[in-house]
């Protein structure tokens, strides 16, 4: 595992990076449709890093089909690694 820090970027790099669903899920707490994603279905070994600053998240093999339409991890790649928050909408 890399100890490589994120890579910081302004709203504006990340409007220029980021298509407006990605920009709108990561900074507006949007919810993308499920079944969606391209990368749903993967299967192929690796980490899954964060679009916005290229921080790790996920290991491959912690992947599962939640049945949900989106992925599910049942571990992070460190404690620190993703910040849960509460969604009581």
């Amino acid at each position: 595992m890399s100890d490589k820090k994120p890579l910081l970027k302004t709203q504006d790099e990340l409007r220029k990076i980021l298509s407006e669903e990605a920009y709108n899920v990561t900074q507006n707490s949007a919810t993308e449709r499920p079944h969606s994603h391209k990368y749903n279905l993967e299967q192929s070994l690796g980490t899954y890093n964060c679009v916005c600053c290229d921080k790790a998240l996920f290991l491959s093999d912690t992947k599962f089909d939640a049945g949900c339409g989106w992925p599910g991890f049942f571990a992070t790649v460190s404690d620190n690694a993703v910040k849960e928050v509460e969604d009581l909408s």
